[in-house]
């Protein structure tokens, strides 16, 4: 048997490197050489990573294409603010009805018991929706974020009180604190009732991402900040959540999936978004009543509701599956 060190032109022994990440284990296996995968040659950052896992995720990426193209017609058909639209209908107008107020070529979606065009009624509530939902995600996330961090590098009488905090929004129902918050700020329109909405709906966050700080506190590289004289906020923004964005992102996207579900119920039950203004709960809650006799009243908001959580969670799902650190592997 011959030894495995090999002299170079320079007479120094070395000892071959062998990748495993850029080998042929069924090769290796037979005797045969040990010979590089197509495209395993090359090297990948973390956020690389993370995008070519989430970008090879299918339903992700259908979803995410489903949901762009229902942003864009809800903002774009009816217009918004001083920003006109392409759709020739007038969601505050009266036309003559056809009909009961089926759907027509004229009107795709119907008309409602008024005469006005559903198809531009339910553009302007997908508009509301979305904006609340978007809204109380982002709000929900800051607050979860900056809560659970602390509460998690921190310790001590900080944790107990912000998690004791905690404990108490939990334990209290949250649609019926939210229904009252939502009677509250019905004054203030859409951008008040988010703000409240977000200011409950931060709770599950907070103990995600306090669990993940306090396992990421113990971590060589914060002792080492902590060694050189690092200030705890440095740490937390510069090293702790960086390395928690992943659990951040993922929870992010499923709050708003919640937050889109929990303003339709609301709205439902009329604590939520108030007339001149509407949303798609307001619709269903409006015309539940014609769910029998004249059904599109009831389903074209349903399916738009159905539709947008559908694909955030979807979205969220592929997040998952893309920051999971168990899946160190990228094909091309």
């Amino acid at each position: 048997m011959s030894d495995i060190r090999n002299s170079n032109p320079g007479g120094e022994d070395y000892e071959p490197q062998i990748s495993v990440a850029g080998t042929d284990p069924v090769g290796l296996a037979a005797g045969g050489s040990a010979a590089p995968l197509p495209g395993e040659d090359k090297s990948y950052s973390q956020g690389q990573l993370v995008a070519r896992r989430f970008f090879r995720h299918r339903g992700a990426i259908a979803s995410m294409i489903v949901l762009g193209l229902v942003i864009v017609v809800a903002f774009t058909s009816i217009g918004i603010g001083p920003i006109p639209g392409w759709w020739p209908k007038d969601y505050t107008l009266q036309y003559d009805k056809i009909g009961d107020g089926a759907p027509t070529w004229e009107y795709p979606f119907g008309q409602d018991t008024g005469g006005k065009d559903y198809f531009a009624l339910v553009m302007r509530g997908t508009q509301f929706s979305l904006i609340i939902a978007f809204a109380v995600g982002i709000i929900s996330t800051v607050v979860g974020t900056v809560i659970g961090a602390l509460a998690g590098f921190y310790r001590g009488w900080v944790e107990s009180v912000l998690m004791r905090v905690t404990d108490v929004f939990i334990i209290i129902p949250l649609l019926a604190v939210a229904a009252v918050l939502g009677r509250m700020a019905g004054d203030s329109g859409i951008w008040g009732l988010a703000f409240v909405l977000g200011l409950v709906t931060w709770t599950s966050l907070a103990r995600l991402v306090r669990g993940e700080v306090l396992s990421l506190r113990e971590r060589d590289f914060v002792l080492a900040a902590r060694a050189v004289g690092t200030g705890p906020w440095r740490i937390i923004t510069r090293h702790v959540l960086p390395s928690a964005v992943g659990v951040i992102i993922v929870s992010a996207t499923l709050s708003i999936s919640s937050a889109i579900l929990l303003e339709t119920s609301l709205s439902f039950l009329g604590f939520g978004v108030q007339p001149p203004d509407t949303s798609l709960g307001t619709l269903i809650s409006e015309y539940q009543a014609a769910f029998t006799t004249r059904p599109w009243l009831f389903w074209w908001p349903g399916i738009m509701i159905l539709t947008i959580a559908l694909c955030v969670n979807f979205i969220g799902d592929g997040l998952r599956d893309a920051f999971d650190p168990r899946q160190n592997r990228t094909k091309d």
